[in-house]
């Protein structure tokens, strides 16, 4: 095993949970508290959710999957030039511009939560788990170099 399978493995491992979160929160988290929680304590229970969830992101997911992303590319040797080259660079363009709108689209949905907008939070969360599941798309589609 080399230093970079571990810092590949960070990346993945990252973006896992990132998205694991999503979707756990989205199909196993929420279902049960609209159904079993008051207004009230629904409110409560997915706002703590939502803060930890936050928090772990800004302290744990974007640093490393921002330093494992660049230390990758910097071993590959991508430049650049080549985010515009048919194959590999277009694909992770296209990858590297949907994370971007991924992580506009989670912050506004936490602003949204936070400012009492509830329609635009949860279209904002929908929006940021299928652009999220579209990262992951891409990634794999990534011609191996």
């Amino acid at each position: 095993m080399t230093w970079w399978a571990v810092v590949r493995f960070l990346h993945v491992l990252g973006a896992a949970l990132w998205v694991g979160g999503q979707l756990t929160v989205s199909l196993v988290v929420l279902p049960p508290a609209r159904r079993l929680l008051d207004a009230e304590r629904r409110g409560q229970v997915l706002s703590a959710v939502g803060r930890r969830f936050g928090l772990l992101t800004v302290a744990v997911f974007l640093p490393l999957q921002l330093a494992t992303g660049v230390a990758i590319a910097w071993h590959k040797g991508v430049t650049w030039a080549m985010l515009a080259e048919p194959g590999y660079g277009r694909i992770l363009a296209a990858k590297l511009l949907l994370f971007c709108a991924v992580m506009a689209m989670a912050g506004a949905h936490g602003w949204a939560g936070g400012a009492g907008r509830p329609l635009l939070a949860r279209s904002m969360a929908i929006a940021s788990l299928v652009g999220s599941l579209g990262v992951v798309l891409l990634a794999a589609a990534l011609p191996a170099t």
